[in-house]
């Protein structure tokens, strides 16, 4: 529940907005050349943040003006009167910066400025804190490194650390609450990453354009179909249509394949990861022994056909039953859904983006170099806030998936497997 003076400040700059928008006056800044040739010796930055100052300070007292009538106007007494200035402060740059600022009195006490309570707000400072640390500035370095001017007030550690808890954790509430309705899917991708002996299961979703989305994630103590169900109906929630049209790609989790089942129906072409099957299977054997019969699987997930690749799989499998029955039963369990694309008939520029998990476990390497300077981790939601603030980053960064012109073959060869009488028979 907001206090009062909270409501307070918000009133004051919604008036201040309006009166921006409906004044046709202008403020005018006047620097003398001595003035500017005096302030850019100490640089331009310098200069810079001494002409920002001088701008807020011109703006605040335009609203005063606004009030209370110009200084020394004759007229009707104003029910606003200007009552002197007193010291302040304002955030620019991510720095707060001492000011001295108009003050303005009515029947009732002091009236808020609302350009000023605009210009005092944390947010910036919060978001500047929140970039630096992402980008890998530590809690301590913050103050000196963007202290800009002598006159700044130094910010210490715990303030930069409350700081960045507040905006970490309002960056993954907009994550985590964003509406999903309009998202188009053409793949949505699921995925269990371990971070810090925590499971987070993590939802990718890839549109019609080839833009690749984070739809959500879900903390737990492990991958189990409690985390799945979780995030599943938490982006049901959200509008996300489950119903649309799209390959499900999963790293091969039971829990992750109940839940797919689950919210997107029997009949949703499902994909296990190529990639996770590979490393379950070579896993069974010696360290030295892995890269060869890594290769042979990856030789015969390669071939374009649904029936040489199912083929060449099925000779691994007999094979292996000589060698090593463990690898031999972990290649025979969900070996089809392992061939999906080549059962779908998917456009192979599609391949190196959909045959895995990789493109999750690739945001989840930037989410560690985000997480890379944290060296206690402590319990509550500092997970799920680093976490989260690494996946934006993460975001921030993605770009269209190779082969994004071929998704229209994609789309053809879902509907076409609907349309099969055994997936009709599914559906109904």
């Amino acid at each position: 529940m907001k206090r009062a003076y909270q409501i307070d400040e918000r009133r004051a700059i919604e008036k201040f907005r309006s009166h921006l928008l409906n004044d046709e006056g202008a403020i005018q800044m006047i620097l003398p050349l001595a003035e500017i040739a005096q302030r850019l010796r100490n640089g331009v930055g310098q200069f810079l943040l001494q002409s920002q100052l001088q701008l807020l300070t011109l703006i605040m007292e335009n609203e005063v003006d606004g009030m209370s009538g110009s200084r020394y106007e004759r007229g009707a007494p104003k029910e606003i009167r200007r009552w002197g200035h007193e010291g302040g402060s304002v955030v620019v740059n991510g720095q707060k910066v001492p000011v001295q600022r108009p003050r303005a009195r009515g029947q009732e006490g002091d009236v808020k400025i609302g350009s000023y309570e605009l210009f005092r707000r944390d947010e910036e400072q919060q978001r500047r804190i929140w970039e630096a640390i992402t980008r890998g500035l530590t809690m301590r370095g913050y103050g000196p490194t963007v202290r800009e001017s002598e006159r700044a007030f130094a910010i210490e550690k715990s303030a930069v650390s409350d700081k960045f808890v507040a905006m970490s954790a309002r960056k993954v509430d907009e994550l985590l609450k964003r509406d999903l309705s309009k998202v188009r899917l053409c793949a949505l991708l699921l995925d269990g990453v371990e971070v810090k002996q925590q499971h987070l299961v993590t939802a990718l979703g890839i549109d019609e354009t080839g833009r690749k989305t984070i739809l959500g994630f879900h903390q737990g103590a492990s991958e189990n179909q409690a985390a799945g169900d979780g995030l599943l109906s938490d982006l049901a929630d959200r509008g996300l249509n489950f119903r649309q049209f799209h390959l499900n790609i999963i790293d091969g989790s039971k829990a992750l394949r109940a839940g797919v089942r689950k919210y997107c129906g029997e009949a949703s072409p499902l994909l296990r990861c190529q990639l996770h099957k590979r490393r379950n299977i070579v896993g069974h054997f010696a360290e030295e022994e892995q890269p060869g019969w890594d290769r042979r699987l990856a030789n015969a997930y390669d071939l374009r056909s649904y029936r040489e690749a199912k083929a060449a799989l099925l000779r691994l499998q007999d094979e292996l039953n000589h060698v090593n029955p463990s690898a031999a039963r972990s290649l025979e369990e969900g070996l089809e859904e392992t061939l999906t694309l080549h059962r779908l008939k998917v456009p192979v520029e599609l391949w190196k983006t959909l045959r895995s998990t990789n493109v999750i476990e690739s945001a989840f390497s930037i989410v560690r170099v985000v997480c890379r300077n944290v060296k206690r981790w402590r319990p509550g939601n500092q997970i799920e806030r680093w976490v989260g603030s690494g996946l934006v980053v993460a975001e921030k960064q993605f770009r269209r998936i190779d082969g994004y012109r071929a998704l229209p073959g994609l789309l053809a060869a879902l509907q076409a497997d609907l349309k099969q009488p055994k997936s009709a028979a599914r559906v109904a």
